[in-house]
């Protein structure tokens, strides 16, 4: 792994392993635990002791800045505990706090961080939000989806989080954000994906991220095949095909090599980029995945600035951090700025490390309903409190640095200078190159200059379809429509579906539907996003259809590799040959597959999935409800296998296999 700032040596390490074996064979003197991973009194320190966390929470409770300015304290004067604390601000020529922008200004710029519910109680994620949209700021729904009795109120996340394809990304969840998050790492766990213990799983959590209760959610990244900027690039275009009025981030972690990364994000039309760092974590996160994971954000976002500049591309795209501490991320290239853990810190949360258990003790980040009507006591103006606590302190250091704007901070290296630390391994810290303008000339901006970046593929059929269809939209008629289409044509029906659902609601038109008859060959991501109520079609699918399949109900003739990977609800029938690795990682729903060849046995993923033969009593419903489909099916033209299915199910019957999930009981 590269080291940008040099530190500990062999020496160092030789010398800690030294003290760590005096003390253990020390007579009479028991072994301390060491306090890695929770707060031990006289221990390791921690960022979020107990004094720091009784204070910021009488200062939220109370709305009292003076308890919060002994809140500051306790951080500024701390011990070095992170690499901003090696990072000093130079007294420049002030300016008087009347020509610094309003809070109001300040307070846009904020964010709440991803955390879900599920890792959250539903009371903690709520208040976050209207908390959020009462000051002007967003939240951010984090992965799992939203209940859509939030949209349309003070209650909704602006913020929606595209963890992967799945676990409530729908229509209708993705055309109520004003911004799209895509997680391809997160600070606690970098790599990893997301995660939920099944102990947290509830039926509401169950029912929002289309699971069933008790079962571990593990998300992988995005689509699970961005295996370059390319595959990123779709997926941004994809989301502002739903969405167009939506900006679109992405969340990467700070990591050696981020910015390469981070260019490359730009150049995919993003418009902002997050930096997460190794620290923070909700209560979703294992405690392995903590302190192992990531590198500090400091040097992410000097990285990702340094590159971006030198690359022409910081004009394009916002730079974001996570964490803590405004007024010394601005000069190293943040525009914007998200808080995760303090916040659950403010609504009640102790920060004792046990939440993943679902036993947290302040109801803070449990589902248990006992816990949390017992316990919780978080309210809406606790977090108003806290973030305009962060703005006046803001508001404050801008005066002093002579900054009538955050954006005559960005970048402005130079307001800040290194400290050298206390310890041998502190003192041996190179802190230059996060101060460093990279060579870079003085005139190459600072900050973003666009409102969005605009797709090089201008969606021409996706925007035709969207004019042709849009007086049947907004009547709410249906309608039988043609057009021709060829393997560049990508994403189509999402644009049509955005327009539905964000009118008439996820199954708004589900009775009077718009009929879209194509004719040639489908590019990427056809029928993406769709609204509530598609999907037959006579033609062969491409690899990985209906991955992540949340609830579709869906038919074609065939299908290639992959084909219902992590599929997690919904009903799927092949009418033809498929690929390999079917059903991989697919936990819900089920799928018929019609095998005239007799080959899938050796095609179907054995790890997750079991196949049977539709026969026996106990499979009446499944014959039915196979019959039923193939007779809706019979209405789809062109169709090779039209009537002969409908007319002649009983010859057919026996070639077809029922593909579920082992832990799904037959009924």
């Amino acid at each position: 792994m590269n080291n940008r700032i040099a530190g500990a040596c062999f020496t160092d390490f030789q010398a800690d392993h030294q003290l760590l074996a005096d003390r253990a064979w020390k007579p009479r003197q028991p072994v301390h635990p060491s306090g890695l991973i929770k707060y031990v009194h006289a221990q390791e320190y921690h960022a979020f002791n107990p004094d720091v966390i009784q204070t910021i929470q009488r200062a939220v409770r109370t709305g009292d800045h003076k308890a919060y300015q002994c809140y500051a304290n306790l951080v500024h004067q701390r011990s070095i505990t992170t690499l901003r604390d090696l990072l000093q601000l130079r007294e420049v020529k002030s300016i008087p706090l009347s020509e610094v922008e309003p809070l109001s200004a300040i307070l846009q710029r904020f964010d709440t961080a991803a955390m879900s519910l599920g890792a959250l109680s539903p009371e903690a994620h709520e208040d976050l939000a209207v908390a959020m949209n009462l000051l002007g700021g967003r939240s951010n729904s984090g992965k799992g989806g939203e209940d859509p009795a939030r949209y349309g109120s003070n209650r909704c996340s602006k913020i929606k989080q595209v963890a992967s394809g799945r676990f409530g990304v729908t229509t209708h969840y993705l055309v109520n954000a004003e911004v799209i998050q895509i997680k391809i790492a997160q600070g606690a766990k970098p790599g990893e994906g997301g995660q939920l213990p099944g102990t947290k799983v509830n039926e509401i959590i169950a029912s929002l991220r289309y699971s069933v209760p008790g079962v571990t959610l593990i998300s992988p990244p995005p689509y699970h095949d961005i295996y370059s900027i390319e595959d990123l690039a779709q997926l941004i275009f994809d989301l502002k095909q739903v969405n167009p009025s939506a900006l679109v981030s992405v969340k990467l972690v700070s990591r050696p090599g981020v910015s390469t990364i981070a260019a490359g994000v730009a150049k995919a039309y993003a418009d902002l980029i997050t930096i997460s760092g190794y620290d923070g974590g909700t209560a979703a996160s294992p405690l392995i995945s903590i302190r192992p994971a990531g590198s500090p954000w400091e040097l992410g976002l000097a990285e990702c600035h340094q590159t971006l500049r030198g690359n022409g591309l910081r004009s394009k795209v916002k730079l974001q951090k996570t964490g803590l501490d405004a007024i010394k991320a601005a000069p190293l290239g943040a525009e914007s700025f998200s808080f995760g853990t303090l916040l659950m810190v403010a609504l009640g949360y102790k920060y004792l490390r046990i939440c993943h258990l679902n036993n947290c003790a302040t109801g803070v980040a449990t589902q248990n309903q006992q816990l949390r009507e017992d316990h919780f006591s978080g309210t809406v103006d606790m977090v108003k409190h806290l973030f305009t606590f962060i703005a006046q302190e803001t508001h404050e250091w801008m005066a002093k640095l002579g900054a009538s704007n955050l954006d005559h901070l960005a970048g402005r290296t130079d307001l800040l200078q290194t400290d050298s630390g206390i310890t041998a391994k502190q003192q041996k810290l190179n802190l230059k190159p996060l101060l460093s303008q990279a060579g870079i000339a003085t005139n190459v901006l600072h900050i973003c200059q666009v409102e969005r970046n605009v797709p090089y593929d201008k969606a021409t059929l996706n925007q035709h379809m969207l004019d042709v269809m849009s007086s049947f939209i907004t009547a709410g008629h249906g309608g039988d429509f043609s057009f021709d289409i060829n393997n560049c044509d990508g994403s189509i029906g999402a644009r049509v579906s955005g327009a539905i659902v964000k009118q008439h609601g996820s199954l708004g038109m589900f009775g009077t539907p718009l009929i879209a008859n194509f004719k040639g060959v489908a590019g990427v991501s056809f029928g993406a996003w769709n609204a509530g109520g598609v999907l037959f079609a006579s033609g062969r699918a491409g690899e990985r259809f209906a991955v992540r399949n949340e609830g579709a109900y869906a038919v074609f003739e065939g299908a290639g590799d992959h084909c219902c990977k992590y599929m997690t609800g919904g009903v799927v029938a092949i009418l033809g040959e498929t690929g390999y690795n079917f059903g991989a990682g697919m936990t819900g729903g089920f799928a018929y597959v019609l095998d005239m060849n007799r080959t899938f046995v050796d095609k179907f993923n054995r790890e997750l999935v079991d196949i049977h033969l539709i026969r026996g009593e106990q499979m009446e419903e499944y014959r039915s409800y196979l019959r039923t489909m193939m007779q809706e099916f019979a209405m789809v033209k062109g169709s090779h296998w039209r009537f002969e299915l409908s007319d002649h199910f009983d010859d057919y019957i026996s070639k077809f296999w029922l593909v579920k999930p082992k832990s799904t009981d037959l009924q």
